[in-house]
Formats: structure tokens, sequence, C-alpha cells
């Protein structure tokens, strides 16, 4: 399938109004990936520091959220798009709110790891928030890249790879109920891990959004709660 670009086009229509906004939704999801990382590894590395950053980059996340609304409400006000230029713009709207989601997940697992740091016991879990955390990071990385160029295959690629991160969370989700089952005194401390790996998982559902829409803005396909299959 051949990647699409919508450059020359965007520039015609939009006098470049749209190629910013873009620009901007990208500088967006490299925050938020720097944010979701920074959260993984104060779980990992027991800092409570580097969860308080995280914490607090939450705000200038929400700040890009709103601009960049506010700026396809303007595009859609002065150029009354239609068809692909219309759903284009949906499309970043759409992506903006997912990343502001992911944002949030972040936020929340970084929470985590500030009482996970205060709490005493076996260090238990840490290996699936590791393993599962490369994993979606993994996603979201190549979902932004799918996004900046359009490529339909590569959002259809990563679509697929969301699978193995449902049934690696499933993994360590059993993994971890079983360790709470034979020692009690756990239950607290590895509570608190569940909470990490199930935003993990979220955050996958969000980038697994970012690549739906891809779909539907070169193809205008609709592809939510379908099978993921190659696209003609």
């Amino acid at each position: 399938m051949a990647n699409m670009s919508f450059e020359n086009h965007i520039v015609k229509q939009f006098d470049g109004e749209l190629e910013e906004v873009r620009t901007r939704l990208m500088e967006m999801g490299g925050k938020v990936e720097k944010q979701l990382t920074n959260a993984i590894r104060s779980v990992v590395e027991i800092d409570s520091a580097l969860a308080e950053q995280v914490i607090e980059q939450e705000k200038s996340v929400d700040e890009m959220e709103l601009d960049i609304d506010e700026a396809c409400i303007l595009i859609i006000a002065r150029r009354q798009p239609a068809a692909t230029d219309l759903r284009l713009i949906m499309m970043v709207s759409k992506a903006v709110n997912d990343l502001e989601r992911i944002g949030d997940e972040a936020k929340k697992i970084a929470s985590h790891a500030i009482i996970l740091a205060e709490q005493e016991g076996p260090a238990k879990g840490y290996t699936e928030v590791r393993h599962l955390g490369t994993g979606v990071v993994g996603i979201l990385s190549n979902a932004l890249d799918a996004f900046a160029r359009f490529d339909v295959d590569a959002a259809m690629r990563t679509l697929n790879e969301d699978q193995q991160v449902d049934l690696d969370y499933q993994s360590a989700l059993r993994e971890l109920v079983t360790y709470m089952m034979e020692d009690p005194r756990s239950i607290g401390r590895v509570i608190n891990i569940l909470w990490v790996i199930r935003s993990l998982e979220r955050v996958g559902d969000h980038a697994k959004n970012l690549c739906e829409q891809i779909v539907f803005v070169v193809k205008g396909k609709d592809i939510r709660h379908q099978s993921h299959i190659a696209q003609d």
C-alpha cells in the first residue's frame, strides 16, 4: 500500500495553518511519549523525584490540548473544509484527545510510583512493568511516526502489535494476582503495581486509536470495532 501525503494539498487550501497544527500535535506527541517513558522509569527505578516531574508536566500537556483544539476550531471557521480536509481536522482533534489521555495515564503511573517508593516489601512486579512499558512506548512511538507520514501500512502493523500488549497485560495480571494469593502481606504493594499495568494497557488502547484515525483520514474508512487486518 503506497503511503499518502497531504502536504501539497494542505498548503494550497489552508495557507499552512493545518501544517502548523500538525507540527504542534507532533510536539505534543513527543512530550507525552517522554512523559510516559519517565513515568515508567520512576516506577522501576523507585525515583520519586522523577515521578514528581512527570506529574508537573501534565499541566503543559493540558495547555497544548486546549491550544490545538482552538486552532482546529479556527481552521473550520475560516476554511469551511470538506471531505478529506475535514477528516484530517477531525483526526487531529481526536488525536489530541488521545494524547491528553495518555498524559493522564502517565500521571497516574507517576502517582503510584511515589506510593510504591514509600512502601516496604519485595520489589515484585517491576519486571512486568518494565516489559509491558517497553511494548507500550514502542507502540506509541510507532503510531506517532505513522501519523507523521500518513502511513497506513505502518498504522495497521502497529494496530496488530497492540494484540501482543494485551496478551502481556493478561499474563502480568495473572502473575501478580497469583503472587498476592501466595503472600497476602504483599497485597497493598502489588495493588499499586496492578494499577500501573492497567494504565499501561490503556495507553496501548489510545495509541491504537491514533492508528485507526490514520486509516480514517487516508482511506475514509472507519475501522473501529473491526478485526485489524490489512486494508485494501
